[in-house]
């Protein structure tokens, strides 16, 4: 059963990073796609994400204002695997 969207939301761009609210329903998810930046995310809901690789899958238990930072390039897609909607802010860095 093919899952539903998260749903994204531009909150601001500038020359230097690209700032993204990300909301996921349970089960909703980003789709597979690659960054063409380094990024930081920032957690505003506790709870659960699934991150699925060409390597495999890793679920991640995540607290409200923890961070974590990733390299450009990376193939991914983005799961939440919880009961409830999580949130966070993704931020490019350009």
């Amino acid at each position: 059963m093919p899952r539903i969207q998260a749903t994204s939301r531009l909150l601001q761009e500038t020359d230097r990073a690209i700032v993204t609210e990300w909301r996921f329903a349970p089960g909703a998810e980003t789709g597979w796609h690659k960054h063409a930046h380094d990024y930081v995310v920032v957690v505003l809901t506790a709870g659960k994400l699934l991150q699925e690789t060409a390597n495999g899958e890793i679920v991640t238990e995540l607290g409200f204002g923890q961070s974590y930072a990733r390299p450009l390039g990376v193939e991914h897609n983005v799961v939440n695997p919880n009961t409830h909607e999580f949130v966070f802010v993704e931020i490019e860095l350009k």
